[in-house]
């Protein structure tokens, strides 16, 4: 499928707001209600749009600490490496999760309460985990620039 500028303008106004009406979301592109929802489907069809969330405030929530954990695995096979995928997914604490190239295979970002709460995580979930063979943790002092939105 090829996007044209109409799609493109589209796919930026939802995702900094895709709470709109599709009435409101076709006054801003400047067509009827009726070609926008279709466009709208469409793109969704297609996978341009994946899904549409809630983005929740940590600090509200008491998720106050944010830590970014490099790992690096003992070894490298395709069963070890799926089966660290597999168990990194189900622990909450870990909302993203990149197999990376450099000095560290994979990149955690791990939200959790405070220290103690990412000491208690590192020892008894992170550390369950197996063929880890190392795990350097960076602790954010501040959030300067945090955005879903993908350059268009």
């Amino acid at each position: 499928m090829k996007i044209d500028t109409i799609d493109l303008r589209i796919l930026k106004i939802l995702q900094n707001n895709s709470d709109l009406t599709t009435k409101e979301l076709a006054a801003k592109v400047n067509l009827s209600p009726t070609p926008v929802f279709e466009r709208v489907k469409k793109l969704q069809k297609e996978g341009y749009i994946k899904k549409y969330v809630a983005i929740l405030d940590a600090e509200k929530l008491d998720k106050c600490l944010i830590v970014f954990c490099n790992i690096t695995l003992k070894e490298h096979t395709r069963e070890i490496g799926n089966k660290f995928v597999k168990d990194i997914m189900t622990l909450d604490e870990v909302t993203e999760c990149y197999n990376i190239s450099g000095d560290y295979d994979f990149l955690l970002k791990v939200l959790v309460k405070d220290m103690k709460h990412y000491q208690n995580f590192v020892l008894n979930h992170l550390g369950s985990v197996q063929n880890i063979g190392s795990a350097h943790s960076t602790f954010v002092m501040g959030e300067i620039k945090n955005t879903y939105a993908i350059p268009l």
